[in-house]
């Protein structure tokens, strides 16, 4: 199908939004939003603004509703602009915490294969067989080699000083301690899901988690986190497609209010809450949890009839009362 919306002046598009019923109280600021930070961008932000029409049921006797083109009364373009204000402090304040986990695990997890070889990474043995073996499409590889390849190019493309240092000195081979110092994210989250299960255990329980595999998810979920901060992408209200498992209730007393919420499992909070846990295991004097609970309760009420909060984030009721201890 040939897309066939034409361009539009800055200005065509204000007057876009104001002939679907959004108020534009101060024109000049708006341009310079449209023009710094783009319609399609902040159309993320007024689309929860918009009216929608119930168009069908599903099996369950739901209701199917789409969005229209016009918005509910009162919606003003500043309701888009403090959401999008928002949104991205959200994600400066996540980043910089992500960050302390992700040095931390670097170092729990060459710290712990290291002790046993220093290239641990580069031994298909070091791993669970039933993960590093695993095949997925037509791919002949397994996880194991695609793992490798991955690191392979990661530590290929790094231009940091010490990764040259290190092979003009001793060769090509990284020992686990130096080359887990190039990986992203995700290649430290790949490489705990091959681990064997005693390993995963011990690395888990140091924070807090008794089952390895809900750690396990914890991890790819926040690499999924990661990502969407780092991308840029709206994040406050997000449907997360990697959706973290749950320890067994009273386990960790501040999930339990997400036990049996699938609508709070859905949505970013509950992974807000896990990076809060997490730094708190990583420095246990931090003050970075209480620094987000503050932002978080400046949460921009909107002039619009449509009233937003928190809970569209999936905060459980109650989440201040284990939050801040």
């Amino acid at each position: 199908m040939a897309y066939d919306r034409p361009w539009k002046s800055f200005e065509e598009q204000i007057a876009i939004l104001q002939s679907r019923g959004m108020e534009v109280a101060d024109e000049a600021a708006a341009l310079e939003y449209l023009k710094r930070v783009g319609y399609y961008r902040l159309s993320a932000y007024w689309y929860p603004f918009r009216i929608f029409k119930t168009v069908g049921h599903d099996r369950q006797g739901r209701p199917i509703t789409q969005a229209t083109d016009q918005f509910v009364p009162n919606t003003q373009f500043v309701d888009a602009v403090r959401l999008y204000l928002f949104d991205k402090e959200l994600r400066l304040r996540l980043t910089d915490a992500l960050e302390r986990i992700e040095i931390a695990l670097r170092v729990d997890i060459a710290h712990l294969l290291g002790e046993r070889d220093a290239f641990a990474h580069l031994h298909r043995d070091t791993f669970h067989p039933s993960f590093a073996r695993k095949r997925f499409g037509r791919d002949p590889r397994d996880t194991f080699e695609k793992w490798q390849a991955r690191c392979e190019g990661m530590e290929r493309r790094s231009k940091e000083d010490f990764v040259q240092h290190y092979r003009q000195k001793h060769g090509p081979r990284l020992p686990i301690w130096v080359a887990v110092e190039t990986w992203d994210f995700g290649t430290l989250s790949q490489l705990f899901a091959m681990m064997k299960v005693p390993d995963q255990r011990r690395i888990a329980r140091k924070y807090g988690v008794l089952d390895w595999a809900v750690f396990q998810s914890w991890l790819r979920s926040l690499n999924y986190l990661r990502n969407v901060c780092a991308h840029h992408s709206r994040l406050w209200n997000r449907n997360v497609i990697d959706q973290p498992k749950l320890p067994e209730l009273g386990t960790l007393s501040w999930c339990d209010d997400f036990h049996g919420q699938p609508q709070l499992i859905a949505r970013p909070f509950l992974l807000l809450s896990i990076v809060r846990h997490m730094t708190k295991v990583v420095c246990a004097d931090t003050g970075w949890h209480l620094r987000l609970e503050a932002h978080l309760m400046t949460f921009p009420a909107p002039h619009a009839q449509r009233r937003l909060s928190l809970e569209d984030m999936g905060a459980p009721v109650g989440w201040e009362r284990w939050w801040s201890t």
